[in-house]
This record gives structure tokens, C-alpha cells and sequence, in this order.
């Protein structure tokens, strides 16, 4: 149900919308869900909505590609290929397009395709009873969820390890979303079940996206609007409350902001261990014009989703390009005069994201005309950590006539970059290839092609769709292997298509790590009155076997105030300093962000919070917990200390309150209020069946209109 609309977005072309779950259940164990043989009476095919033309179209003219790379480069060194995992996938169901995706676990894969699922071990072996419907799955849940969408995509959350599945949930109104997070990391286990309604809005092309950062972490989302299924109204850029509905709570938060002039967004989604740098905002992308890009930052607050806010455009300009086939169909095959779409009015899931602890990395790729064909657009964009991000690299690969397209990229921990893609001509039927870098190449070049599968035979039968669009993933148990999932023709035929998942790994990757260290600090923000202190607790991590010492410094403190350390360094590679930050009363009101910078030699990275100094005079509190974090077994208890604190003379009851516990737990205040100032315990209390993994707490203090708030970690093993 929608709960609000608000103006809380920073642009004129945006509002935004809080939604709550329409439906809520925990499904049985989907190994105990039988499934018959799935295929339909009538062969359906999933409608296709072109996203309005970013200034495209079959009219547009011919733009010189200034990033075209049309030699074949040099060849891919890859660990040994006759010991890489290959197998065949999910086959045809009677749907069409199959829009195959998976993802990766420490143990599993799950594929995904239009309307069903599999689970496999990394042998290629398929577990018993899969493929099962998507809607099988929803079952617990009743309702429209129950059907079969299409649009599935899955995602295996690293840092939480657990699984995601969705899909669309009707294609009549009330539209919604469907989504399945698991709540142990056995795909075959149980699932949290929900459904989140888009009223009378189609929310078509839904890409997902894994954005766990320590402080506002979510699942994003990006999809594109059609008034009851007709007329595009705009985009939706929207972020689901990550930790309510890995707890299982039965009524997580969604935030959503509509972005009324463009389409084909993509979220940016977590590849690798290292976090999203605190509080950072997830990233949505799409091309704006023939020769920029655009993107979104959009920051959500749950716990007060009033405050969320979506930042200002951002512009990045590319080297220009025609959309392949107009954004329509030409893509040849042998053997037939049957032309294929092309996808190419937007850009192609992922948009991947790493943190390297120095900078962050964005790559995508989108599919443009290269001469009388069409190649492959892709991207590294950079930033400093949470900074603007710029294009630091671009290609056109299309080394020859053939025709590619249908591509998903990723980057290795080494920074490696792959894009696995459909290649296709009149000679050829359409294949499974995939090409990469490595970042000693050549700016804005790949290597020679690599055949993951041939092609057996075209698509017939008066059928353009070929997918919309397939999924290169990263092996989370050594963060280098490649996994691609793509669709190919077994023979000549319109309903028949099936599937093929393979891996493939750069020899460079998984050397001797770089000792390294990263920066983090919490809370996010904090609130005072002129003339008195906040405190920050700054944390610096080692990696790579880094074991130096670290200065730290802040920058962009107000004037009239100060800021210490203690200590003033951090020893021995990691280890945590108090940074207090001292106003005075002469100390101007606002909001500031301070930098906190750590360095070692010629090592530097940064972290930023935000302080809040309110002007003196009006009686108020503050509110804080210690300690920031805790970890507690399956059937123990913890406690932490919340502290009230009195500013301007306050003296009233803080009634105290906390959200975002794990299934199957409980918390309590002792006391319940505080008056004036004072301290609290509240104990977390689990028991065997209590949901594992990291918890953002936050704890709330309310006094009548006045309400502060504070955030804690609770770790469950």
C-alpha cells in the first residue's frame, strides 16, 4: 500500500513514494515443493516495451563511434578451460524469452529463466525435483505472485549469504513486485515472501540490485512505468529495506522516486567482499543521449523514509553512438530471414560494482551500430570512494562484421574485465562468446574472443525476441571465476530455445593480495547543540596483510569547532580511534560533512560523516548506544547501553523503542523511559531458530513530538 508521497527528492523531476508489503508469508522448504512438468497449453510470449529513444531511433543518423575497436587484440590467458565447469541449463517451457540469469554461491548456482528456477551444485549438477516454477515458490504467499511474470532475475548476497528471487507479479493491475529472500543460505531451504504493489502502474524490465552497505544497505531496484501497461509515466528508482527482510519482518519498507523523462536504469550491484564505504548511496545508470550518461545517487533512510533523499543528476559524456538496430530489430541469422531485437534503446544488466579500497569501479555495456553491424558499448566508470564517479574507460568491441549483442559485464578482483555476449550473422547461428581485459591492456580495448558454445540453429517462426538480457557473475569462494549464462537454438525453431552455463578465469587473478587498508566510521551522523561535542567512532581495517601505521586527519569541520583523535593513529594495520568534534557557541547551525582521512606512506583513503549543529536555546536530548557492535550465538542474550543525554535543560520521559531485530528474537528496555538524561539496557534475546547474519539496530527515543535516533550492530551466529 502506498504510504506517503512526498517532495523529499532533490530534483524537480522525481517524487517520491514509501510502500509497504501488500502480501507476507515464509514458504516451505522448496525442496518440498513438488513440481510436474511445466509447460503450457498456449505458447506465450512476454510483451517487450521499448523504453522511450534517448534521441535514437531508426531515424537517427549514422554517429562516428570514436571508441571503436575494430582489431581482434591480443588472445585471452585463461586458466586451463578443459577443467572449467560448462553445462546445459534450464531448457524451453513454453515461454518466450527465456532472459536467463544466475547467481553464484559459495556451494550452489541458481539460474533463473522466465517463469522457473534450478538449483545446481558447481559440478553442473542439477538438484532433484528442479526445475520448479517461479510461482511455485510464491505459493505461500496466494495471490498474483502465485502466477507466471517473467522478468525473474536472482542474486546471491554475499555479505549476508543469502539468496533473492523476483518477479513480476501481474500484467494487469494492481501491478507489483515479487520477492523471495531466503532465510538460511540453502537456496532449497525457506523463504521470506513478498509482494510490493504498483497500483495501476506496469513495473516492466525490474533489474535488482545487492547494495549492503553498513548503515543504510539495501536491495535497489530500477524499472520502467507504463500506465496500466500502455503509456510510459517514468522510471522508478527504488531501494527495499535489505535487513528487515533478511529478518523476516513482515512489513520492510520500500522507497521509490520516479524519474519522469527516462528509462532503462540499472542499479548498481555489490561484486567482492569489500563493501560499499558507510552510508554511501546506491547508484542507477542509464544512457541519457547519444553521447552521455546519467546517473542517480539515492540515499534511503527506513527508519524515517520521509528523510530519504535522491541526489541531482549527474551527466558523464561518452563518446557518441547510434543505438544498435535503431533500438530495434536487424540482428541476422543463418539460414533465415528472421531478424532478432537488439535491445539497443538500453543498457544491458549489470551494472557492476566494486570497492578496490582506493576507488570504486562501475561496468556496464549497452549494444550500438558499428558499421553494418552492431558491437558491444562498454564502460569502466571511477570514483574516489563515495565521490563522483567520471568514465575512466570506453569500447565499441565489434573486431568484424559479426553482429553483437545481448552483453553482461563484471570485473575480477585483479580488475579484470569480461562481457559475455550473443554473437550472430548471416552465416552464423547465434552463439555464446565472451571477450575480456586485463588492466595491463591498452585503455579501451578487449582481447580476442572466446567461443563458450556454437549455435546449433536460428530462430524461426516469425519470433524477434532473442532474451532481454543475461547475467556474468563472479565466484564469491575466490573472487575470479567467471560464470556466464546465456540462451542458444538447439536446431531451427521459435519455442525451443535453451540454455548454457560456463565459467572461465584470467591467469592474473588471485595472486599475492596488495596489503592494503580501508576506513570506515559510525555513526553516519550525529546531532548537537551549539557548544557541546559529538563523538565518532573511526575504524581502519586491514587487508592484503597490511600491518602499518595510520594517521588520520579530518577535514570540513565547521568554524568555531575542533576536532580530535584518540589515538591519533592506528598501529599495527587496524584498530579503532574516538573522534570527538568540540563546537562553541559561536559555531554557525547547519549540516556539515566532515572528511576523515586515514594515510600511510602513500596510501590514503577516506570515509565521510555528517554533523548536524542546531542552534542553543530550545530543550531537547540526544540519544546514543555503546558498543557499536555486538556478536551473540543462537540462544544467548546481549546488551547494550543506551544513553540519554539532556540538552537546554530537557527533563522530559523518552519513551525508547528499537526496529530491525532478527526473526525469531526479542529486545527489551530496562528501564523502558528515561527522564531528563540517563542510561537504558536494552537486551537482545535469541533463541535456536533465530535468523543468522549482521543486523542494523536502531534504537528510538520519543518525547511527544521529538523523536532521536541511534544505530547499532547485532551479529548472529
Amino acid at each position: 500500500m502506498l504510504a506517503a508521497g512526498g517532495a523529499s527528492a532533490q530534483t524537480a523531476q522525481s517524487n517520491l513514494t514509501v510502500t509497504y508489503p501488500a502480501g507476507f508469508a515464509v514458504s516451505p522448504p522448496l525442496s518440498q515443493i513438488s513440481q510436474p512438468a511445466f509447460l503450457p497449453t498456449v505458447q506465450t510470449i512476454i510483451p517487450l516495451r521499448p523504453r522511450p529513444l534517448a534521441g535514437g531511433g531508426a531515424l537517427a543518423p549514422s554517429l562516428p563511434d570514436q571508441a571503436l575497436q575494430t582489431a581482434a587484440g591480443w588472445p585471452l590467458e585463461l586458466e586451463d578451460e578443459g577443467g572449467a565447469p560448462r553445462f546445459f541449463g534450464v531448457g524451453a517451457n513454453g515461454y518466450a524469452p527465456p532472459d536467463p540469469n544466475l547467481a553464484v554461491g559459495p556451494n550452489h548456482i541458481v539460474q533463473i529463466v522466465n517463469v522457473e528456477f534450478a538449483v545446481y551444485s558447481k559440478s553442473g549438477a542439477i538438484f532433484a525435483g528442479y526445475p520448479k516454477t517461479i510461482g511455485s515458490l510464491f505459493s505461500a504467499l496466494g495471490g498474483s505472485c502465485t502466477g507466471e511474470w517473467g522478468d525473474a532475475i536472482v542474486q546471491y548476497d554475499r555479505a549476508a549469504d543469502r539468496w533473492l528471487i523476483s518477479q513480476l507479479g501481474s500484467f494487469s493491475a494492481p501491478f507489483a513486485e515479487c520477492f523471495a529472500v531466503s532465510r538460511t543460505n540453502d537456496p532449497t531451504g525457506t523463504y521470506n515472501l513478498y509482494a510490493y504493489s504498483f497500483g495501476n502502474n506496469l513495473n516492466d524490465y525490474p533489474k535488482i540490485g545487492v547494495w549492503p552497505t553498513s548503515t543504510n544497505s539495501a536491495y535497489t531496484a530500477t524499472y520502467n512505468l507504463f500506465l496500466n501497461g500502455g503509456p510510459f509515466v517514468g522510471s522508478a528508482l527504488c531501494a527495499y529495506d535489505r535487513a528487515a527482510m533478511l529478518g523476516g519482518a513482515a512489513s520492510p519498507a520500500s522507497i521509490c522516486y520516479t524519474i519522469t523523462n527516462d528509462a532503462g536504469y540499472l542499479p548498481s550491484d555489490l561484486d567482492g567482499s569489500t563493501l560499499p564505504p558507510s552510508g554511501s548511496s546506491g547508484v542507477f545508470l542509464t544512457f541519457e543521449t547519444l553521447s552521455s550518461l546519467r546517473y542517480y545517487r539515492l540515499s534511503p533512510n527506513f527508519a524515517n523514509p520521509g528523510s530519504s533523499t535522491l541526489s541531482a543528476p549527474t551527466d558523464i559524456a561518452v563518446a557518441s553512438f547510434s543505438e544498435a538496430c535503431g533500438g530495434g530489430t536487424c540482428i541476422p541469422q543463418s539460414g533465415t530471414s528472421q531478424l532478432l531485437d537488439s535491445l539497443g534503446d538500453r543498457p544491458m544488466y549489470r551494472l557492476a560494482y566494486r570497492n578496490f579500497g582506493d576507488h570504486d569501479a562501475l561496468v556496464f555495456n549497452h549494444s550500438v551500430a558499428a558499421g553494418s553491424s552492431v558491437g558491444l558499448r562498454w564502460y569502466e566508470l571511477r570514483s574516489p570512494l563515495a565521490g563522483a564517479f567520471t568514465l575512466y574507460q570506453q569500447g565499441t568491441f565489434a573486431p568484424d562484421s559479426t553482429y553483437r549483442w545481448m552483453g553482461s559485464a563484471a570485473m575480477d578482483q585483479a580488475g579484470d574485465i569480461a562481457v559475455g555476449y550473443s554473437a550472430s550473422s548471416s552465416s552464423l547461428f547465434p552463439a555464446i562468446r565472451y571477450t575480456g581485459r586485463t588492466p595491463a591492456d591498452a585503455l579501451g580495448t578487449m582481447r580476442t574472443e572466446t567461443s563458450l558454445l556454437g549455435g546449433a540453429g536460428s530462430q524461426t517462426g516469425g519470433l524477434s525476441r532473442w532474451g532481454d538480457y543475461t547475467a556474468l557473475r563472479i565466484d564469491p569462494s575466490d573472487d575470479c571465476t567467471f560464470w556466464y549464462t546465456n540462451q542458444y537454438q538447439p536446431s531451427n525453431g521459435s519455442f525451443n530455445w535453451a540454455t548454457f552455463i560456463g565459467t572461465f578465469k584470467f591467469t592474473n587473478c588471485g595472486g599475492a593480495p596488495t596489503p592494503d587498508f580501508s576506513v570506515s566510521a559510525s555513526p553516519a551522523s550525529q546531532t548537537v547543540v551549539q557548544g557541546n561535542q559529538a563523538s565518532y567512532t573511526v575504524t581502519v581495517a586491514a587487508s592484503g596483510g597490511f600491518a602499518g601505521s595510520v594517521s588520520l586527519t579530518a577535514a570540513g569541520i565547521p568554524s568555531g569547532a575542533t576536532a580530535t583523535f584518540s589515538p591519533t593513529s592506528i598501529t599495527s594495520g587496524s584498530g579503532s580511534s574516538t573522534m570527538n568534534v568540540t563546537t562553541t557557541a559561536s559555531t554557525v547551525a547547519g549540516s556539515y560533512t566532515l572528511t576523515i582521512t586515514g594515510t600511510s606512506g602513500s596510501l590514503t583513503h577516506s570515509t565521510t560523516v555528517t554533523l548536524v549543529v542546531n542552534s542553543a536555546g530550545s530543550a531537547n536530548f540526544s540519544i546514543s548506544a555503546s558498543p557499536s557492535s555486538r556478536t551473540v550465538t543462537r540462544g544467548n542474550s546481549t546488551t547494550y547501553t543506551v544513553t540519554v543525554a539532556s540538552i537546554n535543560g530537557f527533563n522530559g520521559p523518552v519513551a525508547l523503542r528499537v526496529r530491525g531485530l532478527p526473526l525469531n528474537s526479542s529486545a527489551s528496555f530496562n528501564p523502558s523511559s528515561v527522564t531528563g538524561q540517563g542510561t537504558s539496557t536494552m537486551t537482545v534475546s535469541t533463541n535456536t531458530s533465530t535468523s543468522t547474519g549482521t543486523f542494523s539496530l536502531r534504537i528510538r527515543g520519543t518525547s511527544g513530538s521529538a523523536t532521536h535516533s541511534t544505530t547499532v550492530q547485532l551479529v548472529v551466529q
